[in-house]
């Protein structure tokens, strides 16, 4: 077998990266074209710079690896636009170019890195400091290896997007669409590694449970658009009530759950939140062309000592303070109303 065939049939099952396939290349194209120097650059176009991505010198001729240089003042531009992929004599031609003479390059050669849809990515180049012939079989073999990045660079490019479409969807899958807070999901979650922090370190945290009373009486007088942002206006008003480490999650429907973690809660912690995120989510709502009183939610808060129990059985505690809350203010409203009848 040919020694270049080869050598290509043994690097391009071996290659995980756009690096490891570009470096033997480049070794490739150096030793056949015979090159001082062979490199990969990456353009962006709208930032106008061209930049030298890998690069092999085998000469006193250096093109440096990172180098960025003004892409309008490039040779591989000026070969792109007048479709001269050899200048055996740079200074000749483009005289003017800075980066040419900078580098000292005096024969140069270059072919378009491009994906499947013809965008320019960047170029593969060869150079040297003084005048070198470049034969059609180097030619060829230029553009093969331009044609082979152009696909891997597609291939990165394309798990790139499908790795952050992943990422979008696991966060939306942890996030509550309405409000953008954390769900039920992503709160049990939190909270497992929060109650094995405290664990391990023996402290306590808080857990509360907030539930909306008459959110249904809301929907029905004043529409479930008005209702959607009261959900959205409570979250922003329970976030704002607690510290920037604490969590705060929509648990679904009228309920939100909150985690407090990392201190040494004292006696009263557990009463103080509560009465916080109370006093958070009452008061005057003004929503769009709706505006309208609120007395308040239901708010239990439970201490958890030391991380006892999991997650489940935390909420469990937490719901079941709450509607031991609920039931006190149902019945403070009954005696309420019967006051007034009285007086009446």
């Amino acid at each position: 077998m040919d020694p270049l065939l080869q050598q290509l049939s043994t690097t391009l099952p071996r290659a995980d990266s756009v690096e490891a396939l570009t470096r033997p290349l480049l070794e490739m194209l150096g030793s056949v074209a015979g090159m001082e120097s062979t490199y990969l650059t990456t353009i962006d176009l709208q930032k106008g710079t061209q930049h030298v991505a890998f690069s092999r010198n085998a000469g006193e001729m250096e093109i440096p690896e990172g180098l960025d240089v003004p892409w309008e003042d490039t040779l591989c531009r000026r070969s792109l636009d007048e479709g001269r992929n050899y200048t055996p004599r740079v200074a000749e031609c483009w005289g003017d170019s800075s980066a040419a003479q900078a580098l000292g390059i005096c024969t140069y050669v270059s072919a378009p890195v491009r994906d499947n849809d013809g965008l320019l990515l960047g170029t593969l180049c060869a150079a040297s400091a003084t005048e070198r012939p470049f034969a059609p079989a180097s030619e060829a073999l230029l553009k093969l290896f331009s044609k082979l990045i152009g696909t891997w660079l597609e291939r990165e490019r394309l798990v790139a997007q499908l790795r952050e479409a992943n990422e979008r969807l696991a966060t939306q899958a942890m996030a509550d669409a309405l409000t953008g807070l954390p769900n039920r999901r992503a709160l049990v979650d939190a909270l497992e590694r929060t109650l094995a922090q405290a664990r391990r370190e023996g402290t306590s945290l808080l857990v509360g449970l907030v539930d909306l009373d008459d959110f249904k009486r809301i929907n029905d007088t004043h529409g479930h658009q008005a209702g959607d942002l009261f959900l959205q206006e409570t979250g922003l008003r329970l976030r704002a009530a607690v510290r920037e480490m604490d969590i705060v999650a929509r648990l679904g429907g009228d309920e939100f759950a909150i985690v407090s973690p990392g201190q040494h809660h004292d006696a009263d912690a557990a009463t103080l939140l509560q009465a916080r995120l109370t006093e958070a989510t009452a008061g005057c709502y003004r929503l769009g062309d709706v505006e309208f009183d609120y007395a308040g939610a239901s708010v239990g808060v439970v201490r958890i000592d030391g991380g006892e129990g999991s997650a489940e059985d935390a909420l469990r505690l937490a719901d079941t303070q709450m509607y031991g809350v609920k039931r006190d203010r149902r019945g403070w409203v009954v005696r309420r109303a019967a006051q007034a009848n009285a007086r009446a």
